[in-house]
């Protein structure tokens, strides 16, 4: 539990780390360096950047993309499983130590998951994170409206935001590659599924502070914003400055991705 020590008597196996995104760092600092490579990431939001900085290159902890949800303590969980993907959306990194007890624990609970190579297991990733960037921005643009809300009466906005984000990632990462038009249309999917979840700007620099950073890189070096809508929304929620600040020039927006 946070602000505990680490039981020395801790049996081996995964540690499942449960905290929010922005205290995964001390959640970090309080497992013994030697037993990292058993940590468990649930978390949504950018997290691969911060992984490499905190951790040796190679390790391999596990990584979940979870379309799971659960209402409130003692429901059952509400599974990914789209009309689109009936096979469900959750995935785990089969690179990841311990990916085959998650999908052990996911399965045996009813839930469906995928266990994914590369390149498909960072075009999930950054789906998942396309998925939560646009939704939540539109439907806050719209009265913080319910994500059933942004796919029934705003669809072609959020498409837009969809389609922009996912035209930078394919700019640094050639092999992840989406037809638009099935992306979008897999995304509305699950908002369908979802669509009593409301919309909210949280934590912004692991959901839309991670495409928002593309932006200030761009400009930096002297490039058009690649995400002028996103960032445009950004700006009519005060959630970013009216104009863009320059930072200092840079080229490598690969290494703000991986």
């Amino acid at each position: 539990r946070r602000g505990e020590s680490f039981p020395d008597d801790a049996p081996p196996g995964p540690i499942y780390v449960c905290t929010r995104t922005d205290a995964l760092a001390d959640a970090i600092a309080m497992v013994p360096a030697e037993r990292w490579e058993d940590l468990v990431f649930v978390q949504n939001g950018a997290l691969l950047p911060f992984l490499r900085n905190q951790f040796r290159p190679g390790l391999p902890v596990t990584i979940l993309l979870a379309y799971f949800a659960v209402s409130k303590k003692g429901e059952a969980p509400i599974d990914g499983r789209t009309d689109t993907d009936p096979d469900g959306l959750s995935a785990v990194n089969a690179k990841g130590k311990w990916a085959e007890e998650v999908e052990w624990r996911l399965t045996t609970s009813g839930l469906a998951l995928r266990v994914l190579t590369e390149p498909s297991f960072t075009q999930a990733y950054w789906e998942r994170n396309l998925w939560i960037a646009a939704y939540m921005l539109v439907g806050v643009l719209h009265g913080a409206c319910r994500v059933g809300e942004v796919e029934a009466d705003h669809r072609q906005e959020v498409d837009g935001v969809i389609c922009e984000l996912a035209t930078v990632v394919t700019a640094v990462y050639p092999d992840v590659r989406w037809d638009r038009g099935l992306l979008c249309d897999r995304l509305a999917a699950y908002a369908r599924s979802v669509a009593h979840f409301p919309t909210a700007l949280k934590e912004f620099e692991w959901h839309n502070g991670a495409f928002y950073d593309l932006t200030l890189k761009a400009r930096a070096a002297g490039r058009p914003d690649p995400c002028p809508r996103h960032t445009e929304g950004l700006r009519r929620l005060g959630a970013v400055p009216a104009v863009v600040a320059r930072h200092a020039p840079t080229t490598d927006l690969r290494s703000f991705l991986l």
